[in-house]
């Protein structure tokens, strides 16, 4: 459901500080409250799945460069 919504790392994190914005003002009900969490939690695990694939890559650009110098 979340990667269709935010495909990008930007996404999500814009999504998730609307939401903790709403949960901070108290603009949700009890019901939404459940819901919003949630989708926080999904927005969490899409970012923490694209920086875990990004510092692997980075790692492996960065392996690579070193091993062409040597």
């Amino acid at each position: 459901m979340t990667d269709k919504k935010t495909a990008t790392y930007a996404d999500a994190m814009a999504r998730l500080e609307k939401i903790v914005g709403q949960i901070d003002s108290n603009e949700l009900d009890i019901d939404q409250l459940a819901d919003k969490i949630k989708e926080a939690n999904e927005l969490i695990a899409f970012c923490t799945d694209k920086l875990t694939k990004a510092e692997s890559e980075v790692e492996k650009l960065l392996s690579d460069g070193v091993e062409t110098k040597e």
